[in-house]
């Protein structure tokens, strides 16, 4: 039986621990993100959404001048060709959720691990900010708090409830929108009931005007991530430095003239 959240609370209620055996096996469901860079406009709609769902600050143009810029996705855009036939490419980028994550193991504290579901979880009251994780990721996806986090009103109305606000001296970073998948999946066991495919999204995805990014349970068939996750054009950022990511970008269609 996969050792999932249920099971594990199942487990502390009988005062028992996991097995080793039983730790080792292989987890219930997989979540991951697909971004097909064929549809990817550059409008920096996932970056705003994310943003907005996730309570992440705005620095301003002094601190960014800095290098201390604020966001769990950037879309960075860079050119290819020459004049005048050059062209504009967009590639959002964000945590990839590695399985093979290099940001772990350095962590002193244990304050970022894999949880369950595949993902690179954060507890931020552990995180000691010695940036390490940071340092490690070759991704650059990781954020320090140099700041206490400031909303003037009426912006800090909008904060979101489920998502906690970071302190000064913490890393952060994008969650795949954890608390959406822990509310369908608390909505699922007290219905009594499976995950619906499709059921849920995250906020970037559910944003993106062109449909660009698709997010879903890669063990389940009938999610519309798996009929895309294997496609042709698919690849990974930085595969070769074999941190198993579990975003996966489609490249673009190449047209002729």
């Amino acid at each position: 039986m996969p050792l999932t959240e249920k099971r594990l609370q199942e487990m502390k209620k009988a005062n028992r621990m996991p097995t080793l055996e039983e730790e080792s096996t292989p987890y219930e469901r997989k979540w991951a993100i697909v971004i097909d860079l064929d549809r990817c406009t550059g409008c920096h709609a996932c970056e705003a959404a994310c943003s907005m769902e996730n309570n992440v600050p705005t620095v301003g143009p002094e601190q960014a001048y800095l290098g201390r810029m604020h966001q769990w996705i950037r879309v960075e855009r860079y050119w290819e060709g020459s004049y005048p036939n050059v062209k504009a490419r967009f590639m959002p980028v964000l945590c990839q959720q590695c399985d093979n994550a290099p940001c772990e193991p350095v962590c002193p504290v244990y304050a970022t691990y894999h949880n369950p579901e595949g993902l690179n979880a954060m507890a931020y009251n552990r995180c000691v900010g010695t940036r390490y994780c940071g340092n490690n990721c070759p991704y650059s996806v990781r954020m320090f708090n140099w700041y206490e986090p400031i909303w003037d009103e009426p912006l800090d109305q909008q904060l979101n409830p489920d998502v906690t606000v970071r302190e000064k001296g913490v890393m952060e970073k994008c969650s795949f929108c954890i608390q959406r998948i822990r509310r369908a999946e608390e909505k699922a066991d007290a219905e009594g009931r499976d995950l619906a495919p499709d059921e849920f999204t995250t906020a970037c995805a559910a944003a993106c005007p062109p449909k660009a990014i698709t997010f879903g349970n890669v063990k389940d068939s009938r999610w519309s991530i798996n009929q895309i996750y294997n496609d042709p054009r698919r690849f990974r950022l930085l595969e070769e430095a074999g941190t198993e990511p579990a975003v996966v970008y489609l490249k673009e269609v190449e047209q002729d003239g």
